[in-house]
Formats: structure tokens, sequence, C-alpha cells
């Protein structure tokens, strides 16, 4: 099967709410160095663990913190445990894991969130977190069908599912900060924005690269 009819025969990718999909060619532009693409992931999951984590000490002051802890030191778990598969891979290979990474799209993202503005400021993080795990749930997708017999194929078909929860789990806590409509609302103007800055990113050997001209 080609990348293209994995993407056309998909209906979990259809259920995504994002505003602009990738198209499926963008695999083979990743794909080109697959040790910096490996490196690249690596970093993510290390940040998204981190992410959990400094969330889970936030939940609201009006909320029982049982349901806020539990869902956060899951995706926390989750994502350390990723972290682990990825490095696995980069050590087999003998590929060094610096310390230091930059992701422009997640940054562009973060401009938008309401620092120091105490609920504000909670709800956009978490409305962050889920855009970016819904992103990685799509790139995921797209890397397991690119490589149907890898290693690493098998690492993104076991991979992409649990980013869709993420991004479910984000969303319901979201719904904890504040009321249902400011979150409808403020998710669909960050859906506006994810798609302004997902198009904005380079093309290359990243999760959120883009794709070149053509």
């Amino acid at each position: 099967m080609t990348v293209e009819e994995h993407f056309a025969r998909c209906d979990e990718l259809s259920t995504l709410p994002l505003r602009v999909f990738t198209p499926p060619t963008w695999a083979e532009s990743a794909l080109t160095d697959r040790e910096f693409l490996l490196i690249d992931h690596a970093h993510l999951e290390r940040k998204a663990a981190q992410n959990a984590l400094s969330l889970l000490h936030r939940w609201p002051e009006h909320l029982a913190p049982e349901t806020w802890v539990r869902n956060l030191s899951e995706i926390a778990r989750d994502e350390s445990s990723h972290l682990r598969l990825v490095l696995r891979l980069l050590n087999k290979a003998d590929i060094s894991f610096e310390r230091h990474h930059r992701n422009d799209y997640a940054q562009g993202l973060r401009e938008h969130i309401r620092f120091g503005e105490a609920d504000r400021e909670l709800l956009d993080r978490l409305i962050v977190s889920a855009l970016i795990e819904a992103r990685s749930c799509e790139r995921f997708h797209l890397l397991a069908a690119a490589l149907p017999d890898d290693e690493l194929g098998k690492l993104y078909r076991g991979l992409w599912s649990s980013e869709k929860d993420h991004y479910l789990q984000f969303l319901e806590l979201s719904q904890l900060v504040v009321g249902a409509q400011e979150v409808a609302a403020r998710w669909d103007l960050f859906l506006n924005f994810e798609a302004q800055v997902i198009q904005r990113q380079p093309a290359g050997p990243r999760i959120h690269s883009w794709v070149g001209a053509e």
C-alpha cells in the first residue's frame, strides 16, 4: 500500500480536528535523515513528559486534585516510556543524544499563551499541549505508513494512537479549568493558529516540519 492509499483509507485520522492536514509526501522529506529525525523525536518525548509533570502541579483551586494528577501522571509515564523506546533505537544505531534542542513549531504555539493570567494561562497551556499531541498523532501515522516493514515503522505504529489519547485527555482537563463555552472558543482560535504555525515550518527531518515548495 502506498502512503497516499494508507492516508486516504484511514478513518482514524479524519477524526483529528486539525484545520490543515499534512500532505503524505511529507514523510519522504522527513525520512531523508533518519538519525536526525530520531533525535528530534526523542527531544519531543522528553519535553512532553516534562510538560505533563509541570502541569500536574497546577490543578485549579476549586478542583480536587485526584483526577487531574491521575491523568497527567499517566501522560508523563507514557511519554517517558516513548522516550525510552526512541533512545533504545538511538543507542542501537550508536547515535549520540545531545541535551539541547529547539522546536520552532511548539514555540510558535506558545506565543499565543496568556501568560500570567491564572486559569486563562492554564487553559492555553492545556490547549497547546492537546494540539501538539494531535499533530504528532498525524505525523506518526504518516511515518508508519511510509515504513511498513521497518523497525522504525513499527515504533510509529505503536505510538500514534497514544498521541491521540493524550490530545483528548488534555482537552478533557481543560474543561475542568473554565466553562465549556470558553474552552470551545479558545480551542477554535488555537486551531487556526496551529494551521498557520505548522505551514510556516521549513521542510526537513523533523516531526513538526512542513513540506517544501513543489
